[in-house]
């Protein structure tokens, strides 16, 4: 590792940013990306429990990085500008056709997936086809079929290695391993439209499944027989458990603040897209510095990815969302939309910390939070984090997998239109 490597990145209290990582050479980005593309190296793209304040702590995210000047202010002048959802008009776009460059990557997972779980227990088997089967996006897997393709072609690889594809189903595994656990832990009856793995088989049997997928990742993980990205996966599962207990911690909670919203999010949820990014350019074999972007990369577009969810949660109805309108703020987890409305209207603490007791209370609460401007607020946020993940991505040469991943950060602030 350069002495630009990132390291863990302690978040205090009064942190409120997740910064991109600065890199000692940005020129050097360029000019290599300039002459990898003179040389041709755009590829073809048709290739039910309300805990109070358990514990208090003052967790780590992240690799602790050695940032510049600029970027500690936020994102530079030059930055490239997202698109404006309130300026400009869009045809719409959809996952399938932005994931077409990796089209044939994602089918050859698909087909790899039920197997690499394993098929000694039926019944395991069974509550693995009921997620893998359930219409999932299948989104950080593309992540890392693009940034792999991506980074390859910095190194002047041709295809895929083995290790990019066994990355991705890792990754898809451990994503769905905490799919079960979730559903589980927020009790919920349907996941993307079906019955969640714990109504069918039972809790005993979904947490078993969850452990199950945990294990068999894990192993597969350590036969990748790569340190940095063994570490790397593993804290991810770390990561898990520790957003779950903050969560817990700080049910009906008006006092959360924004900077502890968003370091749970980043356990949840980012940390393994970001994990997801990393990893597939170590395999490609760029260097550090460049890992170092895509992790960040990840890391932003997860946090916006997040904050977009629980916008939708308000804006979206029962049927698009699968699950009940407003399901977080009635189980008492305040999200970016209640938080900034917090600061507005004095009322909706009331009607919070009575844990909704008074019939339409929970229907008030979300009026307030959109009459107040949280809804607009947390939308803002979403953009300014998508902001910093496009400018993570100048470290690479322009391919349609870069377009690709860009798009995919506008994508995603399109659902919020």
């Amino acid at each position: 590792m350069t002495a630009v490597a990132c390291h863990n990145l302690e978040f205090g209290r009064t942190m409120l940013d997740f910064l991109a990582c600065g890199c000692s050479s940005n020129a050097s980005f360029d000019r290599f990306s300039v002459r990898n593309y003179a040389k041709g190296a755009v590829r073809n793209p048709n290739r039910g429990y309300k805990a109070r304040k358990l514990l208090s702590f003052q967790p780590e995210i992240g690799p602790r990085t050695k940032t510049s000047g600029a970027l500690l202010k936020g994102v530079t002048a030059d930055t490239p500008q997202v698109l404006d959802l309130k300026k400009e008009s869009r045809s719409p776009a959809s996952l399938t056709n932005l994931f077409e460059v990796v089209a044939e990557d994602l089918q050859t997972l698909n087909k790899n997936l039920q197997s690499i779980v394993g098929a000694e227990n039926p019944v395991l088997m069974s509550a693995a086809e009921q997620i893998f089967g359930a219409g999932g996006k299948r989104m950080r897997p593309a992540l890392v079929f693009l940034v792999s393709r991506a980074t390859a072609e910095i190194v002047g690889l041709k295809e895929l290695t083995k290790e990019h594809r066994r990355l991705a189903e890792i990754i898809e595994m451990i994503h769905t391993a905490s799919l079960i656990h979730d559903d589980v832990l927020d009790e919920s009856d349907m996941r993307r439209g079906k019955e969640t793995v714990h109504q069918l088989y039972g809790t005993r049997v979904a947490v078993l499944a969850g452990d199950f997928m945990f294990a068999q990742s894990s192993w597969y993980l350590a036969n990748l027989e790569n340190l940095e990205v063994i570490k790397l996966i593993s804290q991810v599962i770390k990561d898990f458990a520790s957003g779950e207990i903050k969560q817990a911690s700080s049910l009906f909670d008006c006092d959360v603040q924004l900077e502890e919203y968003l370091i749970k999010s980043y356990y949840k949820t980012a940390s393994l897209i970001a994990a997801s990014t990393k990893g597939a350019s170590i395999f490609s074999g760029v260097d550090s510095c460049i890992s170092e972007q895509m992790y960040q990369y990840g890391k932003n577009f997860g946090l916006s990815f997040q904050i977009v969810d629980d916008v939708l949660d308000f804006t979206q109805s029962a049927e698009q969302l699968g699950k009940p309108a407003g399901s977080d703020l009635a189980n008492g987890n305040l999200t970016a939309p209640v938080i900034f409305a917090l600061k507005k209207e004095a009322r909706l603490r009331d009607i919070i910390e009575s844990e909704f007791c008074d019939t339409g209370s929970l229907e008030e609460a979300i009026e307030i939070v959109k009459r107040c401007g949280g809804i607009q607020r947390a939308q803002d946020l979403a953009r300014e984090k998508s902001n910093i993940a496009i400018q993570n991505l100048q470290c690479l040469p322009p391919s349609s997998f870069r377009l690709v991943l860009e798009e995919l950060v506008k994508y995603n602030l399109e659902r919020i239109k």
